[in-house]
């Protein structure tokens, strides 16, 4: 027997859950579908437990320069990693706990647990049952991306989900991958005690960002004591009696590097290669990602993909967004489109890089007249205050229209005070509204009307 709903939600990650809260809301009958854990990748193996080992990770780190505060800490410094681990499972665990608590006591939704797969455009399989609805929705998310390198298969790795798994320190963590994840992971394991190096085949860490912000997180991780190889032109695996022997090939020092254990942090791919699409005929490109349009529907009429499935953005924020979009147009009458949506996000290293918008490099290739503004954090008060003075402040404007393209925050706050930005670029407000803000001072965010004050050309 088919169970008919008016929608059908696959997946409970950041963005099923809130669009089932609208849909209910609004009088729809809908089945929720989820096959694992509900809360999806931010929840269990993403933003919250890693963000969590960060904060423990920064804590031993503050303990270790207490004497540079006035501070006496026994020293060395002892970490108990069953307990830092206990913290961020405890913190996953209870978020995971609340939402599917929410879900399951909403009125209007039936809530099944079980792997889906379409029949065909409008029906879908659970187990042995059957569910159809003129609606469908795909937030299944993704996972680690594990490529083909020579003698993967040969020996033990880390993925970030598996990684979140060890309650022991590393002896040696070979991270491959030098972008958003694997710094992470690299600079939390360093901290715990752990023997640390990345390994990046690009000439660059961070690639997609401007060269000095890359430069200024590879000083700040080799500064702790990580070791990093870029320009790694050939990746490749072997077991070793100390764990496992990786072949770097860099242009300069040893060619290969042996590590306890191996952390593959190389990308992402989503869970659509086993949704049945072909069924429902819904498209995907060649790396899987399910083909959507502006309004973030497929190209099959009723069925829409939200979140790291559609490859329109890959942060639990813009997969709620995707949510908004979805809501407001479907039930509020609303035109709300993703390329409207103006690039923001964050990697969490210490301290942070807060970043909207364009780089200088893409500013200075789309043709326009650039004007750019820096200032370092040893600039900063509240930095100096601190004691943490590493990284900048650097803002992106257009001469012409006198708005602001694009800004990089790498520096204490970072992460929160890209956010003033952020929305003035929203607001689509000239820079000089921000630059005659008064805003409170001791802070960072009180240094940025002054670096918007010294915007100049770029020669």
């Amino acid at each position: 027997m088919t169970q008919v709903f008016d929608a059908i939600v696959i997946g409970a990650g950041q963005a099923g859950p809130s669009l089932a809260g609208r849909l209910t809301a609004a009088g729809m009958r809908v089945a929720l579908v989820e096959r694992n854990l509900f809360g999806g990748t931010c929840v269990n193996t993403g933003c919250m437990p890693t963000k969590t080992l960060v904060a423990s990770a920064y804590a031993a780190h503050l303990a270790r320069r207490s004497t540079e505060y006035g501070i006496a800490i026994e020293s060395p410094v002892r970490i108990d990693m069953k307990r830092v681990k206990a913290r961020a499972d405890a913190v996953s665990t209870n978020a995971r706990t609340n939402i599917e608590k929410w879900l399951r006591g909403m009125d209007g939704l039936t809530v099944i647990e079980g792997h889906a797969r379409f029949t065909g455009p409008e029906v879908v399989r659970v187990g042995e049952s059957l569910l159809t609805a003129p609606r469908i929705f795909l937030n299944v998310g993704g996972r680690a991306n594990v490529p083909d390198m020579p003698g993967v298969g040969t020996v033990a790795y880390l993925t970030n989900t598996s990684i979140l798994k060890l309650d022991t320190i590393p002896r040696h963590l070979v991270v491959i991958g030098g972008s958003y994840i694997g710094l992470e992971f690299a600079q939390m394991y360093r901290r715990f005690g752990a023997e640390v190096t990345v390994v990046e085949m690009a000439p660059r860490l961070i690639a997609r960002e401007d060269e000095d912000v890359s430069e200024a997180v590879r000083e700040i991780l080799t500064d702790e004591g990580i070791t990093v190889r870029t320009n790694a032109t050939c990746i490749g695996f072997k077991p070793h009696a100390d764990g496992v022997a990786v072949d770097v090939d860099c242009t300069s020092g040893a060619p290969v590097v042996v590590g306890s254990h191996v952390l593959l942090a190389v990308g992402r791919r989503p869970n659509t290669d086993d949704l049945g699409l072909d069924n429902a005929g819904v498209a995907v490109d060649a790396r899987g990602y399910i083909k959507v349009d502006d309004r973030l529907a497929t190209n099959v009429p009723g069925i829409w993909a939200l979140g790291d499935c559609n490859g329109r953005g890959a942060f639990t924020h813009t997969a709620y967004n995707d949510y908004e979009i979805v809501a407001a147009n479907l039930l509020d009458g609303a035109t709300r489109r993703v390329s409207e949506r103006i690039p923001g996000y964050a990697l969490y290293i210490d301290p942070p890089l807060g970043r909207v918008g364009m780089t200088e490099t893409e500013a200075l290739k789309s043709g326009r007249k650039v004007l750019v503004s820096k200032r370092p954090m040893t600039r900063v008060g509240r930095a100096i205050e601190r004691g943490e003075t590493k990284g900048f402040i650097k803002i992106v404007a257009d001469a012409d229209t006198r708005q602001i393209l694009g800004a990089a925050v790498l520096g204490v706050t970072g992460d929160e005070v890209i956010h003033g930005i952020l929305n003035m670029m929203n607001a689509g407000a000239a820079y000089p509204t921000l630059q005659w803000a008064v805003p409170v001072h001791p802070t960072v965010s009180e240094l940025i009307p002054t670096v918007l004050g010294d915007l100049k050309p770029v020669k």
